[in-house]
């Protein structure tokens, strides 16, 4: 019998530390949980087991595709397969930031979007019959979407954007934002928001492709676990790690033959009308 295997990104702390706790308690097989320092992994498997629970932990960081690389073999020999893939490693500028908005741009979208986006490519041929991946996007997205040209809006939405052409328009907005033209040019001037735009979308291009994969009944969305009290938010959020969990891992756990929510955006486990 092959052990089953549920993986989260981002998850020394934080958001991602609470859905492994729940995990844990949810999912029947292992739980990997993963993030950029060994040390920091180690000492949040530490503090689990203290609580009973036993999650396995592995090196990965999203801007370095060599230890996405490794990740990935990691899990293809000891598991052969993946079953749960939680996404939600990823970074925000705090809003007393003086980095200039060209770097905010930049760099938030190089990992929350083309970091995920890696985890994504690398990770998926992995996905077992039944999967279940959570994307954690951003009430953000939604704001800024809103924000954006009815042009650039139409784009982002059309039902039939190809990743190649999602990237192109992420590619867009980070070029504009170095000549400052980004609003410009019709888009929001969030960089979290934009490289949050990105993730949601992507989740219901993903969707779209693996509903034509020969694996059946793999389901892809994207998810806001709401404005969480945790070190990205400066602590400001109103809810709790756990509260912020319970989204992403609702759709983890998603029982076989889901049709709905499937390619959708997703917050407070209601799917919304996004955009």
């Amino acid at each position: 019998m092959t052990k089953r295997v549920a993986i989260v990104t981002g998850a020394n702390k934080g958001i991602g530390y609470a859905v492994v706790q729940a995990l844990c308690k949810q999912f029947d097989g292992d739980v990997l949980l993963t993030g950029r320092s060994e040390e920091r992994c180690k000492a949040a498997v530490a503090e689990l087991q203290k609580q009973g629970m036993s999650p396995k932990y592995h090196q990965m960081d999203l801007d370095d595709q060599t230890s996405i690389n490794k990740l990935r073999d990691f899990v293809k020999e000891q598991y052969g397969g993946i079953d749960v893939l939680v996404n939600n490693a990823g970074i925000a500028f705090k809003a007393a930031s003086t980095a200039p908005f060209s770097e905010q741009a930049t760099v938030s979208c190089a990992t929350n979007f083309y970091g995920t986006l890696n985890v994504c490519n690398t990770l998926f041929p992995l996905l077992r019959p039944h999967a279940r991946v959570s994307n954690v996007s951003s009430m953000a997205s939604q704001m800024s979407i809103a924000k954006c040209s009815d042009e650039i809006k139409a784009k982002f939405k059309d039902p039939k954007i190809t990743m190649d052409q999602l990237k192109a328009l992420i590619q867009q907005f980070i070029d504009a934002s170095q000549t400052d033209s980004h609003q410009k040019q019709g888009f929001a001037s969030s960089a979290y928001g934009m490289s949050k735009v990105g993730v949601t979308v992507m989740s219901f291009i993903q969707q779209r492709e693996l509903n034509s994969d020969p694996r059946e009944d793999i389901v892809v969305n994207a998810c806001c676990p709401g404005y969480v009290d945790t070190d990205m938010s400066s602590h400001k959020g109103t809810k709790t790690i756990e509260q912020g969990a319970d989204t992403p891992v609702y759709l983890a756990m998603l029982p076989p033959g889901t049709t709905s929510p499937k390619g959708n955006f997703v917050s407070d486990r209601t799917i919304q009308n996004w955009g």
